[in-house]
């Protein structure tokens, strides 16, 4: 597994092959998903999905990275964070399994997204978050993204807000 970066307890890898069932069990997550998407996806389409993202790794003028965080005192893949590149405006986001929750894990690792960022170039980042979910609201305010927007997700029918860093 290919480092991208790493923090104090945790570590950002490429995704695997390997990290099937835990992806699997994130994704499927309804609780997870809330935010994210309309439905859960079953595990033969999570398994497609993440052969879909593991090939973006190597593919020419790839903007959307997903990789997987795995925590280091015991190697166990605690959840994912994306890197959408967007002329200027690269998105981050993130996601835990359930049991995760409330860890500290989501500051940590966007934090180590900021200063990676921060190191290869990367200008100003974006984070669209669902109104609702007070908790990753709290992360980007708390590690000095600013409220730019109200935005409306039309994919879930459900309110954002837009929060831009310019590192």
């Amino acid at each position: 597994m290919e480092l991208i970066y790493e923090t104090k307890k945790l570590r950002v890898l490429k995704l695997v092959l390997d990290d099937l069932n835990p992806f699997y069990k994130m994704q499927s997550n309804p609780n997870v998903m809330r935010f994210v998407k309309p439905t859960t996806l079953s595990f033969e389409e999570n398994k497609a999905d993440l052969i879909r993202l593991i090939s973006l790794y190597d593919t020419p003028k790839n903007d959307f990275w997903i990789y997987a965080i795995e925590r280091k005192s015991d190697n166990e893949f605690v959840g994912s964070v994306a890197l959408v590149k967007d002329e200027g405006d690269d998105e981050i986001g993130y996601r835990f399994l359930e049991k995760y929750w409330g860890l500290g894990y989501g500051s940590d690792v966007v934090n180590g997204l900021i200063a990676y960022c921060k190191k290869s170039g990367f200008k100003k980042l974006v984070a669209y978050v669902a109104v609702e979910n007070v908790a990753s609201r709290k992360i980007v305010e708390g590690l000095g993204f600013e409220f730019t927007e109200n935005t409306f997700c039309k994919d879930l029918g459900i309110p954002e807000k837009k929060y831009c860093l310019v590192l």
